[in-house]
């Protein structure tokens, strides 16, 4: 029976980053992960050129159960040490809106980089391996059954992700291990999700698909993204729909400013003032998309002359385009989820290394945990200092 220091389940980024990091501190490490491929997640990120974290990272870019849980970690592996070590290994990268940072190349590059990482640790990948039982031995190490050995090690690093993406292998893995070992898993949601729409919904916007516009959304707990919003076949996408779908609850309608930035009160008295014969649709037109203009309102309206239009009228195109409420059927659910919300309670480990409180030995690491990230490189930042803090201490 082989025996290692270190045995880290999943070679996606915190896993990848963690081997490196307790590799270089001269432990005996094995990262083992049933895929043919080690960062399938990071290959697909960012349109293949993964947005590998912010230049401004923040405790308040993430949710989790407990909102102070995430300082520790990222205070000590921060994005800036991050860039530097993408910028030691010559990858060429550059910043787009918000701060959020791209290889001009290719993600392939970040995986590369952490694969030649492990290797310069002296940490082994093994891919292609099956898990089949993991038990902890009265000698206090842990002992894994897979398909094709049995295998032992003083400290067991679980950064197996979480459901989002299932075509990559995404699974429950680490939430059956953390129950196993009697930790408490948080409800799981798909986030950074898009919406669906209702059957109606449907009919009358699926000919909008392709359309995107700037926009301003809130959910109903008040939290605000000024983003794209992208019309598609099945509903809502975009920057900004991703970002609140982390916010939202089923049930609960979102609320859309479609002309952010401008007092849309204050913009209709003018055109009336300036074209009063001109007619909605093409007063709307100049703000907004035609297709969209003559999807969101009534015909009639549309064709009356803008000094046709009694005060009410007015006030209430001020608001539909203010504050377009709409109700969506729901999300595309974990197939096109970026992160999955909740996961193993942040309670049960220490925010310092990422240790089970009351299994020694045992880590969660990255996604796996009850800790998500908003869009725009932040989830990756979470799986890099996650994997650092347990990195240092295994």
């Amino acid at each position: 029976m082989k025996h290692h220091d270190v045995i880290i389940i999943g070679a996606g980024a915190a896993g990848l980053m963690c081997a490196a990091s307790a590799g270089y501190r001269g432990r005996d490490v094995l990262v083992l992960d049933n895929a043919k491929q080690a960062g399938r997640k990071i290959l697909i990120s960012g349109g293949g050129r993964c947005n590998f974290t912010n230049q401004k990272v923040e405790p308040n870019n993430f949710l989790c159960g407990n909102s102070h849980f995430v300082k520790s970690a990222l205070a000590r592996y921060r994005s800036s040490d991050f860039i530097e070590l993408v910028e030691r290994h010559g990858i060429e990268y550059h910043e787009r809106d918000h701060g959020q940072l791209f290889c001009n190349d290719s993600a392939k590059e970040i995986v590369t980089m952490l694969m030649t990482e492990c290797e310069w640790a002296g940490a082994k990948v093994q891919l292609r391996t099956e898990i089949s039982k993991i038990v902890k031995l009265d000698s206090g190490l842990f002992e894994l059954t897979t398909d094709k050995d049995s295998l032992t090690c003083d400290s067991l690093v679980i950064a197996t992700g979480g459901l989002s993406m299932p075509k990559l292998g995404a699974s429950p893995f680490g939430y059956n291990l953390a129950k196993q070992f009697g930790l408490k898993i948080l409800p799981t949601y798909a986030g950074l999700v898009p919406f669906t729409w209702h059957a109606e919904q449907k009919l009358k916007f699926e000919p909008l698909s392709g359309i995107a516009v700037p926009s301003t959304i809130t959910a109903k707990d008040g939290t605000q993204f000024s983003e794209a919003l992208l019309f598609t076949h099945r509903g809502l996408s975009g920057p900004a729909i991703l970002q609140i779908s982390n916010f939202w609850q089923p049930g609960e309608t979102i609320s859309i400013n479609l002309l952010p930035g401008v007092d849309a009160r204050a913009a209709i008295e003018l055109e009336l003032a300036n074209h009063p014969k001109q007619s909605l649709r093409n007063t709307l037109s100049h703000w907004l998309p035609k297709r969209l203009v003559e999807a969101l309102f009534d015909e009639n309206l549309l064709n009356k002359a803008m000094n046709q239009l009694v005060h009410s009228e007015l006030e209430q195109l001020a608001v539909e385009l203010e504050s377009w409420e709409i109700l969506m059927n729901g999300t595309e659910g974990y197939r096109t989820a970026e992160v999955t919300l909740g996961g193993v309670d942040t309670d049960e480990l220490s925010s310092k290394t990422m240790e089970a409180k009351n299994v020694s030995g045992l880590y969660f690491i990255g996604e796996v945990m009850d800790v998500s990230g908003w869009l725009g490189g932040f989830n990756f930042q979470w799986a890099w200092s996650s994997g650092v803090a347990a990195g240092l201490a295994v």
